[in-house]
């Protein structure tokens, strides 16, 4: 428990520097292309753009693959969460077909134009997770701990760094700032609220996992969803409910950036007719539906994520990204933000970023990759490609009749 509690504290800050390494590199290039006279009038700024400015088109093509890949598998790994929720609702139906009937609900995020549209929804999701959160924390000490707990911890390492990466892939969804931030009137100030937002994270995903881990021990290495361990009740209803609307909000925010990419792809980003722009989107969900219906290992798939596409997507690439930009005196001379006040020096910043390279880049990606890929292997195995419902309970064997009586 103890390393998992300071990886999350770790992997907490190591995400919330590279959110305000992305976000410098944004001001940055706009800062330079409006000094050029250039109008982001109905244009929505993207991570590949701010690359290609920046660092020219091989950096543009990278972080267009990795982020788009891993904004896709983002959006599906929210819509298996639906599926995976609401069954602990109401089990009559199975998981693949929850799965049908919210990617269906999800689909409805193509009439949302952009992050502007999402404000008030940000807000209202905060108070889902917090009242989700607490439920948990509440819920199981309440409980209590089931009979026979044991807290084995990772017996082996695969499943040491599966877990390790699922808590990367957890700080590592800083992957739409850009398009946040172009969302925002006072974009510089990103950086402080997305790391007073990571603190506050840590209120909520600390106390929660720490008690659930105290009550039910090993069992969660079986139960990917800890709604599965916990006593049907209402209160257990409306966080599942909640968690429902909030990862319907979380993957238009995942999914968004996607539409963005797909419509300067066809030409359709100027377009104002929403109802255009709608049918122009509805191509990018069709895949997202049919991934999630191929994998829905909940919790499996987060790990191989988090390992393959987000440590290059939110860690490696903002941090070598970041170093190249300002590799010559003359960019540090006349850059846009300076260094934070608490690091000063440009060979500090230099040291820390290179620090997350190397250590992402062995950790997260290196062991993290194997550990999460077997992982990922092994549930392939053993459920089967389009499973139909991801370690559900298997139904009450019916009792042999009885013998037949002879005289």
């Amino acid at each position: 428990m103890l390393s998992g509690v300071l990886l999350q504290l770790f992997y907490g800050f190591m995400g919330s520097w590279t959110a305000y390494l992305i976000s410098v590199l944004y001001v940055e290039y706009r800062a330079r292309k409006e000094k050029e006279n250039v109008s982001f009038k109905n244009h929505v700024i993207q991570w590949f753009e701010v690359l290609d400015g920046l660092l020219g088109p091989y950096w543009k093509a990278a972080g267009l693959a990795f982020n788009c890949t891993f904004l896709l598998f983002g959006s599906v790994i929210q819509l298996i969460a639906c599926a995976s929720n609401i069954y602990y609702i109401n089990d009559r139906l199975d998981k693949r077909t929850w799965t049908y009937i919210f990617g269906a609900c999800c689909a409805t995020t193509v009439f949302i134009p952009s992050f502007h549209n999402y404000r008030i929804w940000s807000f209202l999701g905060l108070g889902m997770t917090t009242y989700t959160a607490w439920y948990l924390t509440i819920a199981a000490l309440l409980h209590g701990q089931v009979e026979g707990v044991i807290h084995s911890a990772p017996a082996k390492l695969v499943l040491y760094f599966t877990g390790a990466t699922n808590i990367l892939y957890t700080f590592g969804g800083h992957a739409v700032t850009v398009e946040i931030m172009h969302a925002m009137w006072k974009p510089q100030k990103f950086k402080y609220i997305y790391l007073l937002a990571t603190l506050y994270v840590f209120t909520l995903t600390l106390p929660s996992a720490a008690a659930v881990y105290w009550a039910f021990g090993d069992q969660l290495l079986n139960h990917s969803n800890a709604f599965s361990l916990l006593p049907k009740s209402g209160f257990r209803d409306a966080a599942v409910i909640l968690m429902l609307i909030h990862q319907f909000i979380t993957f238009g925010f995942a999914c968004t950036p996607l539409y963005f990419v797909w419509e300067k792809v066809i030409g359709m980003h100027d377009t104002k007719s929403i109802c255009l722009r709608a049918l122009a989107r509805l191509p990018v969900v069709i895949p997202i539906w049919f991934l999630a219906i191929i994998f829905p290992f909940f919790g499996p798939i987060n790990s191989a994520v988090g390992a393959l596409l987000v440590s290059f997507t939110v860690y490696i690439i903002p941090s070598l990204a970041h170093m190249l930009t300002y590799r010559k005196a003359s960019a540090r001379m006349n850059a846009a933000e300076k260094p934070p006040f608490f690091l000063p020096s440009w060979t500090g910043m230099y040291v820390v970023n290179a620090f997350i390279v190397v250590w992402v880049l062995v950790v997260g990606f290196g062991l993290g990759g194997w550990a999460s890929v077997t992982n990922f292997v092994k549930q392939v195995d053993t459920f089967g490609l389009f499973a139909k419902c991801y370690q559900c309970p298997k139904p009450p064997t019916p009792a042999a009749p009885a013998p037949l009586q002879h005289p």
